[in-house]
């Protein structure tokens, strides 16, 4: 399969084309907040980045800057060839539920044992999700749950067609 054209960053840009695989785990300092039935979730200026060729970001949150009251253990697992095997949360505020819309890696391997027990959030089952007060545009498609700020250039991977790059 033929991959797509680069686009080319400008200044203050990454293009996800410049990210490696394996990934990256990397600090962020950027204000990053969750808000889901109108109630802020996650407020912190000290998540961790996901960065992986072809695709946004994933920002992962230590469980400490969480309001875990509205995180329920949901029972899913899935594996990630880098990372290992995932664990899911449905987040409930109130009357309104997001099943499967976050999740963390318990025991991951070796290069990503900084985000055990971290939160990743699929920013398209929110309300709203902010990078520095932006809001994230959700990667397109229902596995990959990269968070797009005008920052960032693709193409991503992760809407029809683009499974094979």
């Amino acid at each position: 399969m033929k991959l797509p054209r680069r686009i080319e960053p400008a200044a203050n840009q990454e293009s996800v084309w410049d990210y490696p695989r394996p990934p990256r785990l990397e600090d962020s300092h950027k204000l990053v907040q969750v808000i889901f039935n109108g109630v802020t979730i996650i407020h912190t200026n000290r998540a961790k980045r996901v960065l992986e060729t072809s695709q946004p970001p994933a920002y992962y949150i230590s469980p400490a800057d969480i309001k875990m009251e509205y995180f329920i253990p949901s029972g899913k697992q899935t594996f990630c060839e880098w990372k290992g095997e995932a664990s899911y949360y449905t987040i409930r505020v109130g009357d309104k539920s997001a099943h499967d819309a976050a999740w963390y890696y318990p025991h991951p391997t070796s290069g990503y044992r900084e985000i055990t027990n971290y939160i990743a959030i699929y920013p398209s089952l929110m309300d709203a999700c902010y990078v520095n007060g932006e809001k994230v545009q959700a990667q397109e498609g229902d596995f990959y749950g990269g968070w797009i700020t005008s920052d960032i250039v693709g193409p991503f991977k992760g809407g029809p067609g683009t499974y094979g790059w």
